[in-house]
């Protein structure tokens, strides 16, 4: 079997934003003297897992729409190219998915224990995390056509992922969490975002609905100006609540790169020239989560 097809659907520059909820969770859990590497690397393989099948669900449902199959501006993908065929991207999808299923039932028992209602309500979280995965764009009704996408990336890589990490090391819900859930839940839409805006003119050819097309360009524009200022305004909220934690302030440290990014914005007027900033804004995301995460571990040891 040629492994470089599946590598390529498997699109693995997409991680580092995966990650981002993590790192996020897990530096709030740890400014609350609660953490466990074991959980954290379970937590990143079964993100991982989770990612790689909404990219192959992704690279399926599209071909089998054929809402890619011509005029793509991004990577080409897999089963529209002939690279692998229907069938085995299929039964990628099946395989992913047992196995997300599995590193995340390994991590729930392992967090909760014999806390039964937990691990029940989480391996529930789980199973709807993976149908939100393959539903994106497989199905008779995928909702990342009917301009909902923005909406599940929001939900799963904010909220369910930064929260739900935390309450796997605390076991404790705290109202401060969703700050910075938002914060890495909105710039995940801004990732999504720039890639709908990318492939604005062919998606609204083809019939697939993103947020994007329904808006239309030059307010998809406007939309991704707020989202970018509505995660930085949870941040600074997030900051102001944590008082004098110095920590809470790192964001201020990729503030600069998001602004940059907002200014060169305004001269585009183009859809292929967004291309460049899906990958800008996920590894700018992901930074953003990373040093709020060393920076609370360094915090945790001198303290």
């Amino acid at each position: 079997m040629n492994v470089k097809p599946w590598l390529a659907a498997a699109r693995l520059r997409t991680l580092p934003l995966a990650f981002s909820s993590i790192f996020m969770g897990s530096a709030v859990a740890l400014s609350y003297k609660s953490f466990s590497w074991f959980l954290f690397i379970l937590a990143l393989l079964t993100t991982t897992s989770l990612q790689i099948l909404s990219n192959f669900a992704n690279d399926y449902g599209d071909a089998v729409s054929g809402k890619d199959n011509e005029g793509r501006i991004g990577p080409e993908r897999a089963v529209a190219s002939g690279a692998i065929s229907k069938e085995s991207m299929k039964l990628g999808v099946i395989i992913t998915a047992i196995i997300a299923f599995c590193l995340g039932a390994v991590l729930i028992v392992v967090a909760f224990q014999k806390n039964w209602l937990y691990v029940l309500t989480f391996l529930i979280l789980g199973l709807l995390s993976i149908a939100a995965a393959i539903n994106y764009t497989m199905g008779k009704n995928p909702y990342g056509y009917r301009a909902l996408g923005d909406v599940f990336v929001f939900v799963f890589f904010g909220w369910l992922g930064v929260m739900g990490s935390f309450f796997l090391y605390t076991q404790s819900f705290e109202w401060a969490v969703i700050l910075p859930a938002s914060a890495i839940g909105f710039l995940s839409v801004a990732v999504l975002n720039f890639n709908n805006m990318r492939d604005i003119e062919n998606d609204a050819k083809t019939g697939k609905r993103t947020l994007a097309v329904v808006l239309g360009a030059q307010n998809a524009k406007m939309y991704q100006y707020l989202i970018i200022i509505a995660a930085f305004f949870c941040l600074i909220m997030y900051a102001l609540w944590q008082q004098f934690s110095l920590q809470s302030y790192a964001f201020l440290l990729v503030a600069p790169f998001f602004a940059q990014m907002i200014k060169a914005m305004i001269s585009i007027n183009t859809p292929a020239a967004f291309d460049p900033f899906l990958k800008k804004t996920a590894l700018g995301t992901f930074l953003l989560s990373l040093i709020f995460f060393l920076t609370q571990i360094i915090a945790n040891v001198s303290g």
